[in-house]
């Protein structure tokens, strides 16, 4: 197969789809991989890297999308559009539930589409899960910086002292995201809360952080009390596939002290915060009602060498597989790569993206047939 491999457009992205010891794997696999000229830069992956991992480096773009299968890692921007054509095989973050015009043009294209958020192993999300890892322990740590009086909080530390009452963080959502968020958060010394909707996951996070941390049922009173005493909320609830659910409302919001700080990990499947907005690396922050926001999309692409290996580690394992057995075949083969597959050929075939846009489902296998 041909692989490719192209540089990343969005904002201050830099992490990269294959590392050179994929591609080289790949190409001792008899496959062909083109790789867009500094696609790896940021990463700390350069062209003779890749070039002596038995890649051809290509100048154009437009070259590397001709290839039978292209990896990303970030959602094609509008000025990519034009490459796609009917059977590429697109492997990348989609998210598609908010995304109305990639998702209308994937079908107009008859591209297939795997997006790495859906792909399921049993009840795990094997491919979002290192990202998620990234972001939860990057949330915290952005988050205590935020809190200092330089970056327009409220000059709190966030685990304090002997003798000084140290920083409340409410963490809501206890996945992957929220665990991580909480374990780094509690491993500082603040005073740390953490809320979700399964009591069997609260308990599980009770035995492993000890009672040192508070766990709350997720219902509105306990999310309003204890967002309103915070300084610092994280927001980490996402729903494969679907629009994040909406948990803290603007009244809530205006109710807490100024200064504090809001990180909505969820801002890329719509936001968990009634009052967050996708942000930028460049631009990560806005104050509304007195509280800081902080909501970048991408917020692994600021460490994109550890999170390019993390991706990576989990995604190549598929991406063989696509590449060895074609997708039809590792698709029936594979039911992990069968969950990922969110367009096919014209087909709407993710339900969740469906339900989220009100378009016509399509099951996978109906297509294959």
């Amino acid at each position: 197969m041909k692989i490719g491999l192209v540089k990343e457009l969005k904002e201050n992205e830099a992490r990269v789809g294959l590392t050179p010891a994929n591609v080289q794997e790949l190409c001792q696999m008899g496959h062909q991989v083109l790789v867009e000229s500094h696609a790896g830069d940021g990463s700390g992956f350069m062209d003779e890297d890749y070039r002596q991992a038995g890649a051809s480096i290509c100048l154009d773009p437009a070259q590397v999308w001709q290839a039978q299968m292209v990896v990303k890692v970030k959602e094609p921007l509008p000025s990519e559009y034009q490459y796609f054509y009917k059977g590429l095989i697109l492997f990348t973050y989609l998210h598609l539930a908010p995304e109305y015009e990639l998702t209308q043009t994937l079908l107009e294209k008859g591209v297939i589409g795997v997006a790495y958020e859906t792909m399921e192993l049993g009840h795990l999300l094997p491919l979002l899960t290192p990202m998620s890892e990234v972001a939860g322990r990057m949330a915290v740590q952005i988050g205590a910086g935020l809190l200092e009086k330089v970056n327009g909080g409220p000059g709190i530390l966030l685990g304090g002292v002997p003798g000084v009452k140290r920083a409340n963080v409410t963490v809501i959502g206890g996945g992957v995201v929220g665990f991580n968020a909480a374990k780094l958060a509690y491993g500082l010394g603040a005073n740390v809360t953490i809320i979700d909707i399964n009591p069997q996951r609260l308990a599980e996070i009770e035995n492993i952080l000890g009672n040192g941390v508070q766990t709350l049922m997720s219902n509105a009173i306990n999310i309003e009390r204890a967002v309103t005493d915070s300084d610092l909320v994280i927001g980490s609830v996402l729903l494969a596939g679907r629009r994040a659910p909406m948990l803290v409302k603007e009244s809530t919001i205006k109710e807490m002290r100024p200064g504090s700080v809001l990180i909505d990990i969820a801002v890329d499947q719509g936001g968990n915060f009634e009052t967050t907005h996708p942000t930028s690396h460049q631009a990560p922050t806005y104050t509304k009602h007195g509280v800081i926001h902080y909501a970048v999309a991408n917020m692994p692409g600021a460490v994109p060498r550890t999170s390019t290996l993390a991706l990576t580690n989990a995604s190549f394992y598929y991406a063989k597989q696509m590449a060895e057995l074609g997708i039809e075949e590792a698709a029936r083969q594979n039911e992990t790569i069968a969950t990922g597959i969110n367009t096919y050929r014209g087909y709407l075939t993710s339900k969740a993206v469906a339900q989220s846009q009100d378009r016509e489902f399509t099951p996978l296998m109906d297509c294959l047939q």
